[in-house]
């Protein structure tokens, strides 16, 4: 098939390159030139394992191209998939301006009978929207061709992406017509060699799938947090806690992991977005409420971890922080915990050395670029060197098994804040360490 991505954001550039990798023609299309200049180069905009490599291997196939013409790329497509970003307005909503612009173009230039897919993270109605506006171009042109809008969610993990479009668990489509539906079985059936995992359903029902999904998941990890908090209250162990309830399959292992919170451009957004889709309905949403404000409060649990220990007054101390980015295999740094830890410190006179193994050029340039006290190293044991306590606060793989004792040889005092329990099975105390985790004493 001839297809066509809109966005090369995160969405955009992974589906389109999977995509081709799978024998479509792919167009991608940006109205930045300088990042498609950069993708024609094989210079990817975003860190994700085995998205690099996929990129230049296809762009070699010539089954992947990058574009700022719009009008051209949509000559022979027969699906458009919208993958621009619904960042969140100001009151929560999610913002649609670039969804309904790229809406609007397609009804400038299509010219032939198309598919039109919402992949962007939108609210239930999107699509109406969408359609409408398209179907409003098509009339000042006085145009009469056919199309249909479906919904496609992305369900693709950060750090896993590749993987997860490869080999999806399940495919949401949400459709009007057999006609369209057939198409999108055609698209996708390569992904389902040996089992079909395509869920069809009406397009508002579609729409919804994506943000509850976000909502379930993010519920399990807030819910493990406030345990966490009571466990360290009445003196329980809540890792011990965690393997207790993980092992019932109603409940399962998977978000049950107690942390300092969840972030990344996903669950924050949605979560705020779902809960105003509700409040314009008239509908207030308590659980959902919750969640969103456990997971405020629980950014800070680490920092606050620290002031006890070493009191409100940080003028004299530094710290090493391992980890910048939300989550591991990701340079993404959107709401990360570490930001909120990092600013609390400073405001205490503090001193920050951090080290993340791919997103100290996104803190640099962007989340953490005005703040003073700060500074970058090149390596893990490097940072600690002159600190008075080490943060994890990112899972990285290369800090799963740490030399305790080269990191006790670097720090002023050998203190750890281990914002992810990463280890909470190790008997550091034993090792000399003064270590503080999340939900146990």
């Amino acid at each position: 098939m001839y297809l066509t991505v809109i966005g090369t954001g995160y969405v955009g550039l992974v589906s389109g390159t999977c995509f081709a990798e799978m024998g479509n023609t792919v167009t991608c299309v940006d109205i930045d030139t300088t990042k498609i200049e950069n993708l024609k180069k094989g210079i990817i905009p975003i860190y994700e394992p085995g998205l690099e490599q996929m990129v230049k291997r296809n762009v070699e196939n010539k089954t992947l191209h990058f574009s700022t013409n719009f009008a051209k790329s949509l000559e022979k497509t027969n699906i458009a998939f919208i993958a621009v970003g619904t960042p969140m307005s100001e009151d929560g909503a999610a913002d649609l301006q670039y969804v309904l612009q790229v809406a609007s173009d397609i009804g400038d230039y299509m010219q032939q009978r198309l598919v039109i897919v919402d992949k962007s993270t939108v609210p239930v109605g999107t699509a109406d929207k969408v359609k409408a506006k398209i179907q409003e171009r098509l009339d000042l042109r006085k145009a009469d061709i056919p199309f249909e809008v479906v919904s496609n969610p992305e369900f693709l993990k950060e750090g896993d992406a590749i993987n997860d479009f490869m080999k999806p668990d399940r495919v949401v489509i949400g459709v009007e017509s057999q006609e369209a539906e057939d198409q999108m079985k055609s698209l996708y059936a390569p992904f389902f060699r040996t089992q079909n995992r395509m869920i069809s359903m009406d397009v508002r029902s579609a729409e919804m799938t994506k943000y509850v999904a976000n909502a379930m998941l993010a519920t399990k990890i807030s819910f493990m947090n406030e345990i966490a908090n009571i466990c360290e209250l009445v003196g329980a162990d809540v890792n011990k806690v965690r393997i207790g309830i993980g092992s019932d399959s109603r409940i399962g292992y998977s978000f049950i992991y107690p942390g300092s919170g969840y972030g990344g451009s996903c669950f924050p957004k949605d979560i705020k977005a779902l809960k105003r889709s509700a409040q314009q309905h008239g509908y207030t949403p308590r659980l959902i409420d919750a969640v969103e404000k456990v997971n405020d409060e629980q950014k800070f649990v680490i920092a606050n971890k620290v002031i006890q220990h070493f009191g409100e007054d940080l003028t004299s101390k530094t710290f090493a922080i391992w980890g910048l980015a939300f989550k591991p295999e990701t340079d993404d740094m959107r709401e990360a915990p570490a930001i909120y830890i990092i600013k609390e410190l400073l405001k205490r006179g503090a001193k920050i050395q951090a080290y993340d193994p791919k997103a100290m050029d996104e803190a640099r340039k962007f989340y953490l670029k005005d703040l003073k006290n700060v500074s970058y190293f090149d390596s893990k044991y490097e940072v600690l060197k002159n600190t008075d306590a080490l943060l994890l606060l990112t899972e990285w793989k290369e800090f799963r098994s740490p030399d305790f004792e080269e990191i006790k040889i670097q720090l002023n005092e050998p203190v750890i804040f281990d914002g992810r329990n990463q280890y909470s099975s190790l008997n550091l105390k034993e090792k000399g360490f003064t270590y503080f985790q999340i939900g146990k004493k």
